[in-house]
């Protein structure tokens, strides 16, 4: 069997690790396994494809910032991608984010529709079916279901600047995304599946696969982190994200410092040079890290994980953070909740600080054994969870495809 899945960024994050991890275990079975790329250095596999060059990523994000056409750029760097894929002539084709400056979604989708192959798209955010966002909990706004027009997140990632050409992106996704014979979404959580449904996408079969983590990698880990920091004596308030702004509640930390005791200590995880610098003196901030030994060993030494996110689909950072034994709590948010249940945290009213500091307080005073919080994340296993893309793979090629 050969697989080519297609992916902004490769071993990176949370969505360059489902990648490597669904292409590693297709290696460990013999099959062929290649991923494409876009951005950044790949990490966790030999077997890639890089789509362009920084030169067109600079383009497409001009694109995006005048002209609101995200999506519409690398139309070279897409071509020669396909040709490279026929080339390597897989049997299935797995996307998951084509969104990222790097892709022409247009040149791609014809492509797909003219070869008539199997085709798996893991979703994982809503990006796919709105005129211009990746998400639209945190505004409130419905558009998506019948016409995007007059974006109240223009500004927002792929942020334009000048333009917004939010109703013909959302026409022009629906015309290039639909229509294909043979395409199966998956979503990471039932969340998502429900919205799926409720688009223009609903004439597709939608599977839930949960995401995966590597349960070798996530485990309570020894670590002189407290000590390094000076922060021995504390009860550590964690926080981690790829990217910290209002969507994944990086201001309901700030809000916290009202109420924290000077026994209690904040530290987040995922910040740029700029926030480090802006952060109060009481908020230990600790940069971007692509090392799942130093997240583990950051993941243990807390003992209170925060999500404070506003939208999310399912997100990696509450199964890593049980897997090392340190409970969740999160606001009652869109697929962060259906890892979290009572055995290994709590989930508390959105943008609610003073429930959320409760909730911390419950944890001080009475915290679950590690072993009880562990025992959840055990169903997060990424050899038990991207085993299910294995057998849907088998299942395609021998027709067995069911929703």
């Amino acid at each position: 069997m050969k697989v080519l899945q297609i992916n902004s960024v490769c071993g990176i994050g949370s969505t360059g690790r489902i990648a490597t991890d669904i292409h590693n275990m297709l290696v460990e079975q013999g099959h062929e396994s290649y991923i494409a790329y876009g951005r950044d250095v790949p990490k966790y596999c030999h077997n890639t494809i890089k789509i362009g060059n920084i030169y067109g990523t600079y383009k497409h994000v001009a694109l995006t910032r005048i002209f609101d056409k995200h999506g519409f750029g690398s139309r070279k760097a897409t071509q020669d991608f396909i040709k490279e894929i026929e080339e390597f002539a897989p049997d299935i084709i797995h996307l998951h984010n084509i969104h990222g400056y790097y892709m022409n979604i247009k040149l791609l989708f014809d492509y797909l529709k003219r070869v008539n192959k199997p085709i798996i798209w893991t979703l994982h955010d809503c990006w796919t079916f709105t005129g211009h966002c990746a998400y639209f909990d945190y505004v409130k706004c419905d558009k998506w279901k019948k016409q995007c027009f007059e974006c109240p997140q223009k500004k927002s990632y792929p942020s334009s600047i000048l333009m917004d050409d939010s109703k013909r992106n959302f026409l022009k996704k629906k015309e290039i995304f639909t229509g294909i014979n043979n395409l199966t979404i998956v979503t990471p959580s039932d969340w998502l599946a429900r919205l799926v449904k409720e688009s223009f996408l609903k004439e597709y079969p939608v599977k839930v696969i949960n995401n995966g983590i590597d349960l070798e990698a996530f485990k309570p880990t020894k670590s002189d982190f407290r000590k390094k920091h000076n922060i021995i004596d504390k009860f550590i308030i964690l926080g981690v994200a790829n990217i910290w702004d209002d969507r994944k509640g990086y201001r309901f930390f700030i809000d916290l410092l009202s109420y924290i005791n000077q026994d209690e200590a904040i530290v987040l995880v995922g910040l740029t040079q700029e926030q480090k610098k802006r952060l109060p003196r009481n908020i230990l901030g600790i940069t971007r890290t692509n090392s799942v030994e130093e997240l583990a060993e950051i993941y243990s030494m807390a003992d209170v994980f925060v999500n404070p996110t506003l939208e999310d689909n399912f997100p990696t950072t509450n199964l890593e953070a049980i897997a090392c034994g340190t409970p969740v709590i999160t606001f009652n948010t869109g697929g962060s909740i259906e890892s979290v249940d009572s055995c290994c945290g709590t989930i508390v009213e959105k943008k609610n600080v003073k429930d959320l500091y409760s909730a911390i307080q419950l944890y001080k005073n009475d915290r679950p054994t590690k072993e009880n919080i562990i025992a959840k994340s055990r169903r997060y296993d990424k050899n038990e969870r991207y085993v299910e893309y294995l057998d849907y793979y088998y299942s395609i090629l021998t027709g067995g495809r069911s929703e």
